[in-house]
């Protein structure tokens, strides 16, 4: 009789809540993955110094936010802290590496949506937030909205205590040479197709792409994805892309995937890219490999959209497939695997 009762005590102890929790965090895997744009990146004019530049700047991105995991945060945390890196450095579209607009200005925006909870944040157009990503999350987390623009969400901005510069802190001399080549481009088009809509549409894939983002997934078992951009070189009349749009360039649910996309704006919009890869695991049972690969490498192929995304799901699985020549990706899981890398060759 002693021992069923000490049977009986052993299994209630052994199966009690808190148990079952520090064994779930002990078990659960945690991962990270960011990219810095997909686009036309020439592998012949990659010098070796300009590539290790890369690398090493992907490399601090994505080891910040694998830091946080580790040590327990959640992977919205994780996933602001490698953005935010990524916004930090001249050499990606967001932030202070941002393109210039028509004008000569910088707008930017970005977004940021929690697994769990299905709350997002997003903010567009907006030229004087030192960190895009930052405003997201604050309106996501201390505002009643989704999406905040321009002038408004600057004096949200404001509200909040954020960081606020003058927009030529944005500034870089590589984006402004870039700006003057697509400005000779489009008048050049301009004249023979007398349309500014027509011309841009003959602006290179150079001149489209630029993107940054990260997706986490934590201890907890929540997935979290984010996107910050400075848009399209040379765009006009407040144009924006899928950044900030929540579903098309970026998406999260604890029952699929989250999902960061970079790419051709308008054809990740149309095509609802980020909801569509987590929709195909959710409804068809499809893998997340095979989901994004579907979405990327056919449904865009076949539309003319060129570009790519990073996701990851629950059981830490991480894919991040890409229709161009290239893009800046990084990955690190706590089943030991990491990544950089540049081009499809790159192991």
């Amino acid at each position: 009789m002693k021992n069923k009762l000490f049977l009986v005590l052993a299994l209630t102890l052994s199966t009690s809540p808190l148990w079952l929790v520090n064994k779930a965090q002990a078990q659960q895997a945690f991962a990270i993955a960011i990219h810095g744009g997909a686009g036309t990146i020439d592998k012949s004019k990659m010098t070796q110094e300009k590539r290790q530049a890369y690398e090493s700047a992907l490399k601090k991105a994505r080891d910040t936010g694998y830091a946080l995991l580790a040590d327990g945060k959640s992977s919205q945390a994780a996933v602001i802290a490698a953005i935010q890196i990524l916004e930090d450095s001249p050499l990606f579209n967001a932030g202070k590496g941002a393109v210039y607009t028509f004008d000569g200005e910088h707008e930017l925006d970005a977004s940021i949506m929690n697994g769990k909870t299905l709350n997002a944040g997003a903010v567009s157009g907006v030229k004087t937030v030192k960190s895009p990503i930052a405003l997201a999350e604050a309106i996501m987390e201390e505002s009643v909205h989704v999406m905040l623009s321009g002038e408004g969400a600057e004096v949200f901005a404001n509200q909040q205590g954020l960081t606020l510069v003058e927009n030529s802190y944005f500034n870089t001399d590589a984006r402004f040479q870039s700006l003057l080549k697509a400005k000779k481009q489009l008048a050049e088009q301009e004249k023979e197709l007398k349309d500014f809509q027509a011309a841009h549409q003959t602006l290179d894939n150079e001149y489209k792409f630029g993107t940054v983002g990260a997706v986490a997934l934590d201890k907890s078992g929540t997935i979290s994805a984010g996107t910050s951009t400075g848009g399209m070189t040379a765009k006009r009349f407040g144009r924006i892309g899928d950044a900030p749009i929540i579903g098309a360039g970026t998406y999260a649910n604890n029952d699929s995937c989250a999902v960061s996309a970079t790419g051709h704006g308008e054809y990740f919009i149309r095509y609802h890219v980020a909801a569509d890869i987590c929709a195909r695991m959710q409804y068809q049972g499809l893998s997340l490999e095979k989901s994004a690969d579907v979405v990327i490498n056919d449904v865009l192929v076949k539309a003319g959209g060129s570009g790519g995304v990073i996701a990851i799901d629950t059981q830490g699985n991480i894919t991040m497939p890409f229709n161009s020549s290239g893009m800046y990706r990084a990955s690190k899981s706590s089943n030991g695997n990491e990544f950089v890398g540049i081009f499809k060759d790159d192991k």
